[in-house]
Order: structure tokens, then C-alpha cells, then sequence
């Protein structure tokens, strides 16, 4: 694990309306030019009406759906191949349930010296919007898990000789993840209570916690958000380790084949990431928890009827998570609270899907010619 430290002395928050530009000095990369040029704050949208039937003046909810790939994983992206590049690390590999793959291939052609595999279990692989090019490369595992394509991911890298990107421990991802509260700061005109997100490996959350850090010693912010970190219950291996009191995820806890609605965030094995989320998630006095299809499907027909917001499930899942915590007790219904609806539905493929198939052969797995009849049909 390696983090990032500025020389907070020397930052500046420059004139922009691109967040890129705006608040670069706390972005870890020295070429600016490689930052989007284009690129403008989310909106943060006061939720009234929402507030209003959960007795919350002060719900706000940061609309990330309007970022490119209709992900917050575009900031991921755009930060961290800007980093990998002034790293030296030109030839890479990457496997995700589609979020982070398709916000790479989106930012990927602004890089031309770059080349990136991404590798994608099955049940995700419809997920991916990628066409395959001369600087991307798409490999599908059938019948695999994430937890299959990410030791895929190693064992392939390193046959061909391939840098991993390392996901949760990418420090550019988290960098650039940040940027969502950096911006949510200056959006909202209070100080904020609470920060809500749907989890997998909770980068998303690290980077925002640390974006808090950063601006209370720079004095632009007095206090630190309360951390509530969501999961789907039929995968949520941090919310039942986190409510058992564990400072690791044990096997027990581990989801081998995850389902659920919430797609994105269906990590079955998160591990590694586990204990810097504990250890963040305890220092802000928050609470990693669970919720059930059916509190995530009533969140978002709510979000759609009451702020005209149409999130996918894994960002409706963040909203189910506050909904229960209110009722709980654990949310005050005085706080101000930021729930950031990380991303929206993106159209599937349905006439096949761009990529090279991979079949098992024993231990290892073979490259397979013939796309399996349930994804070309």
C-alpha cells in the first residue's frame, strides 16, 4: 500500500471550472496536459424532495451519472493513466466487473502509447463497452468468477510480460476518485456529516476520506465525514466481517460465485482492500453495512420518482444503505448527508460481445474460437 503526500504549503486551487485543472496540485501527476481538457464538475443536487420524505433537510446526492462512461470510475481512469505513463508503465492489464474497464477503454485512446488487456469474467462480459483495437485487447473467461479473472489477470501478465494496474492498490485510482468529494465540498453549503457510497474494494471511499484529510489541513474544511460504506447482502463479505467485529475477512465471509442486482459491486473477495477500509471506516465513527434487492429496488424507483435521477442498482444501493440507517438511528435526520450515485445503467451488448474467449483446460485456461451460444444469442 502506497499513498500519495503533497506539500500542502505549495497547493493552490486554481481558476477552473475542469476539476482536473482546478485542483491539480493534489493530483499526482507532474504533466498537466495529460488531464482532460474538457472535463466539468458533477452536478450536486440539493435532494428536497427525497429529504423531504425521509424528514432530511439536508440530503445532497452527487450525480455522477453524467461523467462519460455514466461511471465515477471516468475519474479513476483519467488520473491513473496519467500516472501509469509518467511511471513508465506502458504495456497493461486489468480485470474489473465492467465499470473500471470501460472508463479505461474511454480514456484510453488519449494515451497512444499505451497499450491495455482487460480481462472479464463471463457474467460480467456484457457489461464492457470496449471494442477491441490496436491499444486494447479483451479477453473473456467462461463460466469464471472475478476472483478467476483476477488470478488470470497475474498469472497472464506475467507470462506476457504485462504491468498490472493493481486496482484498489493503484494509487492513481484512488487519486483520482477523490475528486468527487473535492468538488462535493465546494457544491454543498454546509459542512458535511455524512458520506455514503456502494462498495466493492471501496477505493472510491479511501480516496474521498483522504481528499477530507487533505483539505481540513489546508483549512478549507473543519471536520471529517462519517464513512457509510454499502454493500447488496448476497455479497457483502465487508459489511459481515465489519458487524462481526473482525479485523480481517475471513473465509467464511468470502462469496466464491457473487449475484445480485447490484452488479458492479458483486467483489466476492475483497480481502486485501478489507483492512485500510476498517481501519478509515473506524477512525470516521461510520459503519459498513447491508441491504436486501428489495430495500435497493425501492431506492431507486424513489430516486427516479423524487429527484428525476435514474441511478443503476449498485448506486441505488447507496441510497437503500442511508434510508436503513436513518431508520436505524445510526444517520441522524438533522446531518447533512452526501450520498454520491456513483454511476447509471449503460446499454448492453446484445448482438455479442467484443473479446477473446478463454475456456478452462484443467488449471490453466486455453483461448477458445467459438463465442458461447448464451452471449452471441
Amino acid at each position: 500500500m502506497t499513498d500519495v503526500e503533497y506539500d500542502l504549503d505549495q497547493v493552490t486551487f486554481y481558476d477552473s471550472i475542469n476539476p482536473y485543472h482546478r485542483f491539480r496540485d493534489l493530483l499526482p501527476i507532474l504533466e498537466h496536459s495529460l488531464l482532460p481538457d474538457h472535463a466539468r464538475f458533477t452536478p450536486t443536487v440539493h435532494a428536497t424532495s427525497l429529504g423531504k420524505l425521509m424528514g432530511m433537510e439536508h440530503l445532497y446526492i452527487k450525480d455522477e451519472t453524467v461523467l462519460p462512461s455514466r461511471s465515477t470510475k471516468d475519474r479513476m481512469a483519467a488520473v491513473s493513466l496519467a500516472y501509469l505513463q509518467e511511471s513508465g508503465e506502458l504495456n497493461l492489464i486489468t480485470s474489473s466487473t465492467g465499470n473500471s474497464s470501460t472508463a479505461y477503454a474511454y480514456a484510453l485512446p488519449r494515451f497512444p502509447n499505451m497499450k491495455l488487456c482487460i480481462v472479464t469474467a463471463e457474467a460480467f462480459a456484457r457489461r464492457v463497452q470496449a471494442s477491441p483495437s490496436q491499444q486494447l485487447r479483451h479477453i473473456v473467461l467462461e463460466d469464471a468468477s472475478f476472483v478467476d479473472a483476477a488470478n488470470f489477470t497475474a498469472s497472464f501478465g506475467e507470462k506476457e510480460r504485462l504491468t498490472p494496474e493493481m486496482g484498489f492498490f493503484n494509487p492513481g485510482r484512488r487519486e483520482g476518485l477523490k475528486l468527487a468529494w473535492l468538488e462535493a465540498v465546494e457544491q454543498v453549503p454546509r459542512p458535511i456529516d455524512w458520506y455514503v457510497q456502494a462498495v466493492s474494494s471501496a477505493m472510491g471511499v479511501y480516496g474521498v476520506f483522504k481528499a477530507a484529510k487533505e483539505l481540513q489541513d489546508l483549512k478549507f474544511a473543519n471536520a471529517l465525514p462519517r464513512l457509510l460504506c454499502v454493500q447488496q447482502a448476497s455479497c457483502a463479505p465487508m459489511a459481515r466481517a465489519w458487524a462481526a467485529g473482525h479485523e480481517k475477512i475471513d473465509p467464511q465471509f468470502i462469496v466464491d460465485r457473487p449475484s445480485g442486482i447490484a452488479a458492479s459491486i458483486l467483489r466476492g473477495n475483497p480481502s486485501k482492500s478489507y483492512p485500510y477500509i476498517r481501519r478509515i471506516v473506524l477512525e470516521s465513527g461510520g459503519a459498513i453495512k447491508s441491504v436486501g434487492e428489495e430495500e435497493i429496488r425501492e431506492a431507486r424507483l424513489l430516486v427516479r420518482s423524487r429527484e428525476q435521477l435514474d441511478p443503476c442498482y449498485t448506486a441505488s444501493a447507496a441510497v437503500a444503505g442511508l434510508i436503513a440507517a436513518v431508520h436505524s438511528g445510526l444517520v441522524s435526520k438533522r446531518d447533512t448527508v452526501l450520498v454520491n450515485l456513483s454511476g447509471a445503467d449503460r446499454p448492453q451488448n446484445t448482438g455479442g460481445v467484443n473479446g477473446q474467449y478463454f475456456a478452462r483446460d484443467g488449471n490453466d485456461w486455453r483461448p477458445h474460437s467459438v463465442v458461447p451460444d448464451q452471449i452471441s444469442q
